[in-house]
């Protein structure tokens, strides 16, 4: 007789247990919980999740490492937003625009039109706007991001 008192006891738990599952479920969907599977929250295939990660993890390996570009006297490297660059060595004068110049970071000002870029200095280049610099002699820099030469 326990033994049977025990059985119906357990049914009885796992009965509520079940129902208690079910009703999160439910509550859940109702709730606007897109079912998996669905046109909300579709399934996706393992190699197409290992592309994207792959594309992801190229993106970060090139952004990741700074180019070094020479400069002749006179030639312009004008950059999109993001692109940083560092002169390393020569000299070269800021080119901005109506919006702004470039922003040093390390000196943590704006450098606008004709200053001087300084050496071995961060700068940012805030918006895709036709900013960047312009060698006055032979110039080295190092930039990361994209850039366009004139």
């Amino acid at each position: 007789m326990a033994r049977k008192n025990t059985a119906l006891a357990t049914l009885i738990v796992l009965t509520l247990a079940l129902g208690g599952v079910l009703g999160w479920v439910g509550k859940g969907m109702a709730a606007g919980e897109p079912l998996p599977g669905s046109e909300q929250d579709p399934l996706v295939s393992k190699s197409y999740v290992d592309s994207k990660i792959e594309a992801l993890l190229s993106q970060l390996s090139t952004g990741a490492q700074m180019e070094v570009v020479e400069l002749p006297a006179g030639q312009k490297l004008i950059a999109r937003a993001g692109t940083e660059i560092i002169v390393r060595s020569g000299s070269a004068v800021v080119i901005d625009s109506e919006l702004g110049g470039l922003c040093d970071v390390t000196a943590g000002k704006d450098l606008r039109k004709g200053e001087n870029a300084p050496a071995n200095h961060l700068l940012l280049v805030p918006r895709d706007d036709g900013r960047g610099i312009q060698a006055v002699s032979g110039t080295i820099v190092m930039v990361r991001g994209t850039y366009t030469l004139e």
